[in-house]
């Protein structure tokens, strides 16, 4: 193992991992469990901006228009109540 080190670092999940350095060292790549691979975090950003802009436009005052941001933060919950109340019917 002449001009080799072995190295146990952690990725991204925080899982333990052991590999040879030499020169050229390669990068690994986890998903973290999620099926879509981090594209939710994208799916829950736009829906937070739509969310706030249609809360802040709605809004009649200042203090509507803070509730309105604090909603637009949660908004997948507002979404699954709704839908369980949809099905419950």
């Amino acid at each position: 193992m002449a001009g080799k080190l072995l190295l146990k670092t952690k990725n991204m999940c925080g899982e333990n991992h052991e590999h040879e350095h030499d020169h050229e060292h390669k990068k690994i790549k986890c998903n973290c469990g999620t099926a879509a691979g981090g594209c939710g975090g994208a799916v829950y950003g736009l829906g937070l901006i739509g969310a706030a802009v249609y809360y802040i436009q709605n809004a009649v005052g200042f203090w509507d228009g803070f509730v309105g941001f604090l909603k637009a933060l949660v908004w997948p919950a507002f979404l699954v109540y709704q839908l369980f109340e949809f099905l419950a019917k």
